[in-house]
């Protein structure tokens, strides 16, 4: 695995550390594809349905889909608030059915990526504001490993890391991690293994990526949880809806709440 993984020759680096918000978890995934934004989308409404005020941010500028996934028309999203329109809380978007709100991202404009580092910045210290006003914030991040998507990531008290069976995907999310801890050593990055046939697959790719992880970071990050494949996932994205509204008992659904029950465990 580790001959597949993009020399770091090129330390990019990252504005400055804001100190890490232990109620934000941000999920990420080298690779797209994975089931990322879906994954965000349903861990937020099994929070909320637990109890707790739940805020979840659409970092995936470019590839923006929360809003669509939810069927949400968002009056203000987050280019607005890049662009020195609104404030960052004026671009929360209440999900009426799910009871958790939502901050859109815009799709097509790639201008997170390329925020000024002062900018970034401001982003994150009035996200940090708003985290004060909720018990959770879920960040969505892009896929890849670019500085933004790094740097949201280590606003994070927790970063949940996505990959499925794919070597492609198993490569990337080892980048990941190994950029993660090389930023900051103490991280607490979990693994979560999606669309995978069985239990027991999950937990053979959760085993691949640790013994790399072990082998060549000397680290060791937990199993976080197992997400098998689901044909109701498609089905309740295609109806805009959360699949915990429209199939709460489907495989898929039962297996993000052990995983948000493993979550709210402490470490």
């Amino acid at each position: 695995m580790s001959n597949a993984i993009p020399p770091v020759s090129d330390p990019v680096r990252l504005p400055r550390a804001l100190g890490k918000t232990q109620n934000m978890i941000a999920i990420a995934s080298g690779k797209g594809g994975v089931g990322k934004t879906w994954l965000s989308v349903t861990l937020s409404h099994a929070l909320a349905l637990s109890g707790e005020s739940v805020l979840l941010f659409d970092g995936d500028l470019g590839l923006a889909n929360i809003d669509v996934q939810l069927g949400l028309m968002a009056k203000r999203d987050l280019g607005a608030f890049i662009e020195g329109k609104v404030t960052l809380s004026q671009t929360i978007t209440p999900h009426p059915e799910a009871s958790f709100s939502v901050i859109a991202g815009r799709s097509g404009s790639g201008s997170l990526a390329a925020l000024p580092v002062p900018r970034l910045t401001h982003l994150g210290e009035e996200l940090q504001q708003l985290a004060l006003g909720y018990d959770r914030v879920v960040l969505d991040l892009g896929a890849g490993i670019d500085r933004t998507v790094r740097t949201l990531a280590s606003w994070a008290g927790t970063t949940l890391v996505v990959t499925t069976a794919d070597p492609t995907a198993l490569t990337d999310a080892y980048a990941f991690i190994k950029l993660t801890l090389q930023g900051d050593p103490n991280a607490d990055v979990r693994i979560i293994v999606n669309m995978v046939d069985s239990v027991g697959e999950g937990q053979r790719t959760y085993q691949t990526l640790l013994k790399a992880c072990q082998s060549f970071l000397k680290a060791s990050p937990p199993l976080a949880g197992i997400i098998r494949r689901d044909r109701k996932v498609a089905d309740a994205i295609r109806n805009q809806t959360s699949i915990l509204l429209r199939s709460p008992n489907s495989d898929a659904a039962r297996d993000v709440e052990k995983l948000l029950e493993s979550l709210l465990e402490p470490q």
